[in-house]
């Protein structure tokens, strides 16, 4: 007899992706024994605990790199990805615009846009993308 209902998934693979910039601190990295969340290049934000939604609807990846990182991608703007750092209880995979993708009390967000030669770039960050991320659900 078999209990397949109580095998827990498989978490998806985290995507690694090349930057283009380095910095002596980035996210995930530890100083003193604490975690560095954001870095240059961020836009932090206080949520307080509150949701982080889909900007449009795509798709949320796990970050191979940060402190609590996942990428945001949509077929609308192909050449971006939307970066959320101290996201916790991420949703992975394909979502709709204005559904929830994670919470935290700290976010700090970046675009990253790609490059010719395949590596990514922190661009100047999209405020309509972060407000619609911070927003209520769209109609």
């Amino acid at each position: 007899m078999s209990l397949g209902g109580c095998r827990h998934p498989e978490p998806p693979p985290a995507r690694h992706i090349v930057l283009e910039q380095s910095w002596e601190l980035e996210s995930g990295d530890r100083v003193a024994g604490l975690w560095v969340t954001g870095s240059l290049g961020d836009v932090s934000v206080a949520l307080n605990g509150g949701r982080l939604r889909a900007p449009f609807s795509g798709r949320v990846e796990l970050a191979a790199k940060g402190y609590r990182c996942i990428y945001f991608s949509t077929p609308d703007v192909p050449a971006y990805l939307f970066r959320f750092c101290g996201v916790t209880q991420p949703q992975v995979g394909s979502v709709q615009a204005g559904q929830v993708i994670g919470r935290g009390r700290h976010i700090h967000f970046a675009t990253l846009r790609r490059q010719p030669d395949g590596a990514w770039a922190i661009v100047e960050p999209s405020d309509h993308v972060l407000k619609q991320s911070l927003n209520q659900p769209l109609p």
